[in-house]
């Protein structure tokens, strides 16, 4: 007998171990006294649509490759969290399942007090449409008041696009829009919210024909990580190093940072996030509106 462990054997343990933690209970199924705790496996087959001779097959590692779409179903009869789901493809097809947007505004309480512990780094979650939902005090300095914008419009786009102080705080606006088109098409995608940016898309190909060349340009770039230099009203010239990061959980968000490039940037930036926090402070946040929000 060979002791290698096959992938289809290691999808088959998993799922047995999913199936013995269910309670049958909780399913409206007879409560008769089992042999085995969990559900049964042709219980979990008629759950998913699927023949119980396959599954026990699927089980036993011998069902050969199952379907994404049968994945899917075992994944909803066996009440698979996301983690769980994307666990069972990988084993299975040894990749994780297509992503399905969810729209869902704002962060937890947790995730803003990280972006808080930032300061004076600029720091700012974006959804895979670009939608800024949450930001900290040096944000709000550097980059733009959102607190004070209607939430359709704190879009990264809209603010390179639309708002003039913006571009004119961009040292090479050409080549921030380039990246910045690139890689929203690039997130959108990976997120699976094709569908949900087509009215953003629309709205800018018609208000912007410098959108409208880029968009059809078809053009993908990275925005993991790169150096950013802005004009801001009060500071003047200013660079940072910014980093983007996936937000574990929630493929829909990415958390960029912006770091000072210098000690002299950042303490000027600490400054001025210090005087925003003291009495008569309205004129020094409503100013970071003009430097940028990219």
């Amino acid at each position: 007998m060979s002791d290698v462990v096959t992938p289809g054997h290691r999808l088959g343990t998993y799922l047995k171990d999913r199936r013995r933690r269910l309670d049958p209970a909780a399913f409206g199924l007879p409560a008769e006294r089992r042999r085995t705790p969990g559900l049964r496996r042709e219980e979990v087959a008629q759950r998913a649509s699927i023949s119980p001779t396959w599954y026990t097959w699927l089980e036993q590692g011998r069902g050969g490759a199952p379907s994404a779409d049968v994945l899917n179903r075992i994944s909803r009869a066996l009440m698979l969290t996301d983690v769980e789901r994307e666990h069972v493809f990988l084993l299975g097809l040894g990749r994780p399942p297509e992503v399905r947007y969810r729209k869902e505004d704002g962060v937890t309480p947790r995730l803003q007090r990280v972006l808080d512990a930032l300061d004076p780094c600029p720091a700012l979650i974006r959804t895979a449409t670009w939608n800024v939902v949450a930001w900290n005090r040096a944000a709000t300095v550097m980059l733009a008041d959102y607190a004070a914008m209607p939430p359709e419009q704190r879009n990264v786009l809209r603010f390179i696009f639309l708002d003039p102080k913006v571009r004119a705080a961009q040292y090479d606006w050409e080549s921030v829009a380039r990246l910045v088109v690139g890689a929203f098409r690039v997130d959108a995608a990976r997120a699976g919210a094709a569908a949900e940016v087509e009215p953003l898309v629309e709205e800018l190909c018609r208000l912007s024909p410098e959108f409208k060349a880029m968009w059809r340009d078809n053009d993908v770039r990275g925005n993991g990580e790169g150096a950013k230099h802005i004009r801001h009203p009060i500071l003047g010239p200013i660079a940072f190093d910014h980093s983007a990061f996936a937000v574990d959980g929630r493929p829909d968000l990415s958390m960029v940072v912006y770091n000072p490039a210098t000690p002299a940037d950042r303490d000027k930036i600490r400054s001025l996030v210090d005087a925003a926090q003291a009495p008569g402070a309205a004129q020094a946040s409503g100013a970071a509106q003009a430097s940028g929000a990219a």
